[in-house]
């Protein structure tokens, strides 16, 4: 039995459960209780916060690049906290969720950086992307901040496949962690449990959307690359394009994502990507929020409490959808959970 599955009538209080694993005090809007409206409420009739943020663009050591988006509150200075945001897939620093948490840490005084993953708000110049064990980029942006504001303690957030980058990070490096607390949300920890519930139900909604985002980007990136006169890696992209239609993500990942990122095959790429594995080897305080009800994974994607490292607090909620916990408000002025409890949790593990 996966213990870190909860029934749907538990209590709330944590001795109830396996050491590291909490029932989330989180309700979702009464007018919200489905997990696709939770998921698809914000895409759609959520306004983003107008942030004010500095663009800045740093050099990779393989001669590629990545972007970030700066909000640093007006009195903010050197030695005050730091976070990174990491979006989600087809996400960028412009999603409403990135937006959202940065103003709520500055609400708390604190200092924000939004990571575009390789490609994500602009073609990159290698022919690759991001993609969902793709650590080393967190590592780099989060050198980069320290090397900027060295006195800085910093701290990091990922969403969805930005989270499942974040635990994989936390986990390979343990106690050396570049950050004094880590938080991820709506991770899919086990890539191969969550390619095969993309392919059942409803779900498959969300699939053909996805894969139609990725093929449109690749195939502009491939123009991008010939236009920039690397041929031989636009005629690779090609290639691998013409595999094509994909009907899964088992396809394209298989086709697509494997290749053009060093792994043997699409079963090579999920079992070094996925990051459940990782749990057990995070040493800083993390924070995982997930939800029964998410509609893009299946509740096997859920670690057993022996994979916990005492450092995670994996709280579950009922109900929430895919980065969704709006819990109350009403439609017009919705209130967002993960924009109170993120800073909250941020907050209560900030070195003294």
């Amino acid at each position: 039995m996966n213990q870190g599955f909860l029934p749907a009538d538990a209590a709330s209080s944590a001795s109830d459960f396996p050491q590291g694993v909490f029932h989330s005090p989180f309700r979702p809007a009464w007018w919200l209780r489905n997990p696709h409206a939770q998921t698809l409420f914000s895409t759609f009739f959520r306004r983003p916060p107008a942030l004010p943020r500095e663009r800045e663009t740093f050099h990779l050591p393989d001669g590629d690049f990545l972007d970030l988006d700066w909000h640093l509150p007006e009195a903010w200075t050197n030695g005050q906290p730091l976070v990174l945001v990491v979006h989600g897939l087809s996400g960028s620093s412009d999603s409403h969720y990135v937006l959202g948490l940065q103003a709520a840490l500055a609400r708390q005084g604190w200092g924000s950086a939004a990571l575009n993953c390789r490609g994500a708000n602009r073609q990159n110049n290698l022919p690759r992307a991001y993609h969902a064990g793709a650590s080393e980029d967190l590592q780099q942006a989060l050198a980069h901040m320290q090397q900027r504001f060295p006195d800085s303690p910093r701290a990091i957030v990922g969403y969805s496949l930005g989270g499942n980058m974040t635990i994989k990070l936390l986990g390979e490096v343990g106690a050396m962690a570049p950050v004094f607390a880590g938080v991820a949300v709506s991770v899919p920890m086990l890539l191969p449990l969550c390619a095969d519930r993309m392919d059942q139900g409803v779900s498959r909604i969300y699939r053909q959307h996805f894969i139609g985002v990725l093929v449109a980007h690749w195939e502009e990136k491939m123009r991008h690359l010939e236009r920039a006169g690397n041929a031989a890696a636009a005629s690779r992209i090609r290639e691998q394009l013409m595999r094509g239609p994909f009907r899964s993500f088992w396809h394209f990942d298989n086709d697509m994502m494997a290749p053009l990122h060093g792994f043997n095959d699409v079963h090579d790429y999920y079992s070094r990507s996925s990051s459940r594995q990782f749990l057990r080897h995070v040493s800083v305080p993390t924070l995982v929020i997930h939800s029964h009800d998410d509609p893009l994974m299946s509740p096997g994607v859920l670690p057993e409490a022996a994979e916990l490292s005492p450092s995670v607090h994996f709280e579950l909620c009922r109900e929430g959808g895919h980065v969704g916990f709006i819990e109350g408000g009403s439609p017009r002025d919705p209130r967002y959970y993960l924009e109170r409890r993120i800073p909250e949790f941020l907050l209560g593990r900030l070195p003294r």
